[in-house]
């Protein structure tokens, strides 16, 4: 007999052994339309039974990688700045470890957190942020902590020229009128992606690398707080992140699966493969 630990499919090593951690933030406090994300986590790892870990996109199995699933941040749920605090002191720790911190949300302000830790030791890292939302408000109703203010905050602690935003098809005038400023915002889908990626590579810069489900169409991921039409294909997604993937990247996530909004769990099922597909592009 031997003790029951849930993790992510094929990501079984020892701490000590990887060179990759997961780790769950099931945080969902600021959605500011429909909640559930604090549940992705936990539904990605118990449904990724249902995928295999060999990718025939990139003949690649999880089982030949070392990764180590951490499981589940114990958050409050009332106060997103402790909940943050605990996400950086996560993510530092791995670093420190020197191994490559990946982040299952949650909502999409987890990614302040674990941004922090890696900016601490990644002074001029880029950021290369998927989403359908530029989410560059200032602040959502007075509140300046929140996943509609996540990009908007990392760009207070980097500055203009380290943002690269791609597939943005919503957020108000001001958001916008913002990119057009302080941000490299590529509209509606990928286009400019291969370029940035190049220049990246090139000057071997590090890039934190953070993708919000929701930019995928909703007609084929409908289990998210915001869906926005108009958005990418599951193999238009895929082809991307593997493009990303080639630069040197020191922290990723993805986030805002929101499992209960999909009965069907066909939702839950995307974000496990595309899971799956994001750590075996991961050249580490």
């Amino acid at each position: 007999m031997k003790q029951n630990i849930e993790t992510f499919i094929g990501c079984d090593a020892s701490y000590e052994d990887a060179d990759i951690v997961l780790f769950g933030a099931p945080f969902d406090s600021t959605t500011s339309f429909r909640p559930g994300a604090r549940f992705g986590p936990s539904a990605i790892r118990h449904e990724s039974f249902g995928i295999e870990t060999y990718s025939p996109y990139q003949d690649r199995d999880l089982t030949d990688r070392k990764i180590f699933d951490a499981g589940d941040l114990e958050l409050c749920f009332g106060d997103a700045q402790a909940a943050l605090t605990d996400i950086e002191s996560c993510a530092a720790e791995i670093l420190n470890d020197q191994k490559l911190p990946f982040l299952i949300g949650g909502e999409h302000l987890v990614t302040l957190g674990s941004f922090r830790a890696v900016l601490q030791k990644y002074p001029d890292v880029h950021i290369i942020h998927f989403d359908a939302h530029a989410d560059l408000r200032e602040d959502y109703l007075g509140a300046k902590l929140s996943h509609a203010c996540v990009i908007r905050r990392i760009h207070d602690l980097v500055g203009d020229g380290k943002i690269h935003q791609f597939c943005i098809r919503s957020g108000d005038r001001e958001e916008f009128l913002f990119a057009r400023e302080h941000t490299d915002l590529h509209k509606f889908d990928f286009s400019g992606l291969e370029d940035v990626v190049s220049c990246l590579v090139q000057q071997n810069i590090p890039v934190y690398f953070t993708v919000d489900l929701d930019c995928l169409d909703p007609s084929a991921f409908c289990g998210t707080g915001t869906p926005e039409a108009g958005g990418v294909s599951f193999g238009q997604l895929l082809e991307a992140i593997q493009t990303v993937c080639r630069a040197n990247i020191v922290g990723a996530d993805i986030n805002e699966l929101a499992p209960s909004l999909d009965a069907s769990g066909a939702s839950t099922a995307m974000a496990c493969k595309i899971l799956r597909e994001f750590l075996l592009a991961l050249n580490k």
